[in-house]
């Protein structure tokens, strides 16, 4: 096996180090949307190679929370919490391949999530019942692509304008006009500590943010028919976010800051989830055919800088992603406000799931481009 062979080597070594994801250091079973982002690395590579023992994986960490009858272990549909809904992807594959009836009751249980989920006044969902009328960037990832492959697995296609308008609705109100960059986070009644009150942005740009959206742009559009009157309209938005992005790539690394638009200030540094993300995105734009052949120069230089930036290999030959965020949110009980003192006071870590799998799903992308 080549050396280049970053997607295999990176799956390999999370199989080794946590057999049980939810075993995980901070984890203690409990059912987190970080286990979706590892899998959906484990899918992609399984389609790519034909190796089972990838699906195998998946089965093996979903068969810990879904029951005989299709309940999930540690869910609660009452908690509206988008991030929650997010693994569900991984049950639609896993019915698709075993026929097992328990996925599909499973998914079915996210389904009626989403019938009842409060949303804003234009129906951009909520990102979680304790968060109203908020839009986060995050809650795109964790509910479109589900919502959109449920759609059309279970529903013949029904209702897909639903999927597509709540990246139409976030542009909308999260796009800075100076930079084109998107905020984090809308609140539609502009009464948070952490909002502007005139325009209801948040008040940064944290990467990885924009990192969970252009990724579900992407996993959107490759389910997406092309054929669709909004997919013209989401192509021009993965296209205007990802250029607003590409003009704060750092030259020398090659890859982006946590607060991205600041990589000069003070305490700011190269972040590694965030950068996987991107690389996710424009690989895998260039190989939908929705982002130009020029995209490939700054996608080189971005993936390059993974490698050297973030990667450290174990003398068991395992790889290492360091120079996570561990998580960064809004508002809650610890009142986080959105600063950038905020930002870069939250935790770095090495190994972080959620930074672990977008390197994965980026090196898989990467490497299936480059054949």
């Amino acid at each position: 096996m080549k050396r280049s062979h970053w997607a295999i080597r990176t799956a390999d070594s999370i199989m080794a180090r946590t057999p049980k994801l939810y075993e995980d250091k901070g984890y203690n079973g409990s059912w987190t949307y970080d286990y979706g982002v590892v899998l959906n690395g484990f899918e992609w590579l399984w389609k790519q190679t034909g190796d089972k023992k990838y699906l195998q994986f998946i089965q093996d960490q979903m068969d810990y929370f879904i029951q005989e009858d299709g309940s999930v272990k540690g869910y609660h549909l009452d908690e509206y919490n988008i991030d929650h809904i997010n693994n569900g992807k991984l049950l639609i594959t896993l019915y698709k391949e075993t026929k097992q009836e328990k996925y599909k009751q499973a998914a079915t249980i996210f389904r009626k999530q989403l019938e009842t989920h409060p949303r804003t006044s234009e129906g951009a969902f909520w990102h979680k019942n304790i968060y109203p009328y908020q839009i986060w960037l995050d809650g795109l990832y964790m509910g479109a692509p589900f919502y959109l492959a449920y759609l059309l697995a279970f529903e013949e296609g029904r209702g897909l304008e639903d999927v597509t308008k709540q990246f139409i609705l976030s542009e909308k109100h999260t796009k800075d006009t100076k930079t084109g960059l998107l905020y984090h986070a809308w609140d539609e009644q502009r009464v948070q500590p952490w909002c502007d009150p005139e325009t209801g942005c948040s008040p940064n740009f944290w990467a990885r943010s924009l990192g969970w959206y252009l990724m579900s742009l992407v996993d959107v559009l490759e389910l997406l028919p092309s054929e669709h009157s909004d997919y013209p309209e989401l192509v021009r938005i993965l296209n205007d976010t990802l250029t607003a992005v590409e003009k704060y790539q750092d030259k020398e690394s090659g890859v982006w800051y946590q607060v991205i638009n600041l990589g000069e200030r003070k305490g700011n540094y190269l972040e590694a989830s965030a950068s996987s993300m991107i690389v996710y995105a424009m690989a895998k734009g260039i190989r939908l055919g929705v982002l130009e052949a020029s995209w490939y120069v700054p996608l080189e230089l971005a993936f390059q800088g993974l490698i050297s930036e973030f990667v450290l290999e174990t003398k068991e030959g395992w790889v290492n992603l360091n120079k996570n965020c561990q998580v960064a949110g809004l508002g809650g009980v610890d009142q986080r406000d959105g600063t950038f003192a905020y930002y870069i006071s939250e935790p770095i870590v090495t190994n972080d799931q959620k930074g672990v799998g977008a390197f994965l799903q980026a090196c898989v992308e990467y490497e299936q481009l480059r054949g």
